[in-house]
């Protein structure tokens, strides 16, 4: 299985998955707090900057960045249709630092330290009895790590359409692939539970 981490030495890597996390956390607020385009330009240059020295190559760095880069296109073009061009361009501006300093936290950090860091952050919550912060933590590093999966499962249902001469259309790709992710869902499902991992 492929997994979003970039197995290198940076400096990054080397900061704490829990400094990391809190600071990504606190720059999506700071964003949404801010109407400046230019400050929003600063720091969507600075994340390109970082995103770039995570040790990831230029075409898998760009390939990682496609799908979303596609999303954040599509709601600004939706966008432009009821707001006007400076609202739409610090909407896109926003979007697009939060998917580069998010991409450089997943590039940087491990699967393992992302469920660790979750599930201590969640302990609070715990003692409310509001969740099982073990729980949490799973469900966030398995969402973390079978992204890439999915997105493989994409790519092989868009090729084989395209090998059988057929459009490809999101009627057509998305059903298969929820159906192929739901059927790896109950699996892992299933193997969770037959290692006692979900004692509840």
């Amino acid at each position: 299985m492929q997994t979003l981490y970039v197995d290198t030495a940076t400096w990054m890597h080397r900061i704490s998955p829990r400094i990391k996390l809190v600071v990504l956390a606190a720059l999506g607020v700071l964003l949404f707090l801010t109407q400046s385009i230019v400050l929003l330009a600063i720091v969507v240059a600075i994340g390109v900057l970082l995103y770039f020295r995570t040790g990831l190559g230029l075409r898998q760095a760009l390939k990682r960045l496609r799908p979303v880069i596609v999303t954040i296109l599509a709601v600004a073009l939706l966008s432009l249709i009821f707001n006007p061009l400076p609202t739409v361009a610090i909407t896109v501006l926003r979007l697009t630092a939060l998917m580069l300093y998010a991409a450089t936290v997943t590039a940087t950090t491990t699967i393992a330290a992302f469920v660790d860091e979750i599930t201590i952050l969640a302990s609070p919550l715990e003692k409310l009895g509001l969740l099982r912060a073990a729980d949490l933590g799973l469900a966030v590093g398995l969402v973390v790590r079978f992204v890439p999966e999915i997105l493989d499962r994409y790519h092989s249902i868009r090729e084989a359409h395209e090998a059988r001469g057929l459009k490809v259309r999101i009627t057509t790709t998305l059903v298969p692939l929820v159906i192929l992710t739901l059927r790896d869902a109950d699996a892992i499902a299933a193997a969770i539970d037959a290692r006692g991992i979900r004692r509840d």
